[in-house]
């Protein structure tokens, strides 16, 4: 697609960066909504507490509501050097995969019914204002790219890593250009070509930092991650595809995290 007609394209779109009625119908081919959560927790005993709730309790009882798959990480200071952390991170990112609207709309409503829930989860979900299980959880709602309308798993090797990357772009018509530029411009395909396997990659509907995307990569252990961003830079498609002027300028900020499984994660 040549600038001009993309430009054109894109534009109209710029108000509503995608169209969510096309998620709502999981039978019908559409695209997942993705929610994304950072739990924050004043203490590791307090984030191990939660943890071991969502192993056990929370995933089965959304699983039964219909949200599948679940994915629970955390992050270490040694595979973050960057961030320059002085000690592991307390916070929990988790992700609800729904196939509907109606999914997301009616989870709580759903999980409010489940007996098992409510009665097994009662030490955390009603746990009192001096000592709460979590401090607070931030979220954002994500819509899955065309070019991979589903969450994936996939790995589940025990030393895996899942690297989440979010780009943030100066305006919504060039953080059109960059969905375009892995859908359409085919970047996603390279990923897949260099064994960097995605889980997911979504659009940001609602959220902090808007306009970004944020999408997670899969690798069986931190040597197939390096190996696989030594190939992506390598390889002749990637060098041509960085080149092309159509995407020149999408992305200002980056934010790239690598994370671990925590325990019970499906992802």
């Amino acid at each position: 697609m040549k600038r001009r007609e993309f430009l054109a394209a894109s534009a109209a779109a710029t108000v509503g960066l995608a169209a969510p009625a096309r998620a709502q119908s999981a039978s019908g081919g559409g695209r997942d909504l993705i929610e994304l959560r950072t739990y924050h927790f004043a203490s590791p005993e307090k984030q191990k507490a939660f943890e071991d709730f969502l192993a056990d309790v929370a995933i089965p009882a959304l699983n039964r509501a219909g949200i599948r798959p679940v994915g629970v990480w955390k992050l270490r200071a040694a595979d973050n050097p960057r961030l320059k952390l002085e000690a592991d991170s307390t916070d929990l990112y988790v992700l609800l995969t729904h196939k509907s609207c109606d999914s997301l709309i009616g989870m709580i409503p759903r999980l409010s019914r489940d007996s098992w829930f409510t009665s097994d989860g009662a030490e955390i979900l009603m746990a009192p204002k001096e000592s709460p299980a979590y401090t607070r959880f931030e979220s954002s709602l994500l819509l899955a790219f065309e070019g991979m309308p589903h969450v994936e798993a996939p790995t589940m090797a025990a030393d895996r890593v899942l690297q989440l990357r979010t780009y943030e772009s100066h305006n919504d018509e060039r953080a059109l250009a960059k969905i375009h530029m892995f859908n359409e411009g085919g970047e996603l395909a390279i990923f897949r070509r260099c064994g960097m396997t995605p889980a997911f990659f979504g659009q940001a509907l609602i959220g902090d930092k808007l306009p970004n995307l944020t999408y997670a990569l899969s690798f069986a252990s931190p040597e197939a991650m390096r190996e696989g961003w030594k190939k992506f830079g390598q390889d002749p498609g990637w060098k041509t595809l960085r080149e092309d002027p159509t995407y020149k300028d999408t992305v200002s900020r980056i934010t790239n995290l690598v994370l671990r499984p925590a325990r019970g994660s499906q992802i």
